[in-house]
């Protein structure tokens, strides 16, 4: 399964990509979504630390969030992510 968002800027991408998951330990760093307010996603993350998220709109936050569920259960598995400007692609098996 295959997701593309788009963040408020090429930083928030990134930033998005560095927190969702890690390429040297295939490990989702996120462990769960904290709040929602607007186009903002607030994460928690293995360390218990919270971030801050930006992207576009709603409909890219609602996306991110629905997509991510699975993840959380551990029903999926995030197995990459790629970075175009301000866009993320995030694929999950």
């Amino acid at each position: 399964m295959k997701l593309r968002v788009c963040c408020r800027d090429k930083y928030e991408a990134q930033k998005l990509v560095s927190l969702i998951y890690r390429d040297d330990d295939n490990d989702t760093f996120v462990t769960k979504i904290l709040n929602v307010i607007e186009n903002e996603v607030v994460v928690s993350l293995k360390d218990r630390s919270a971030h801050s998220i930006l992207l576009k709109d709603s409909q890219n936050v609602k996306a991110l969030v629905d997509f991510l569920q699975s993840i959380f259960e551990k029903k999926h598995k995030i197995v990459s992510t790629a970075i175009f400007q301000d866009e993320v692609e995030v694929i999950k098996e």
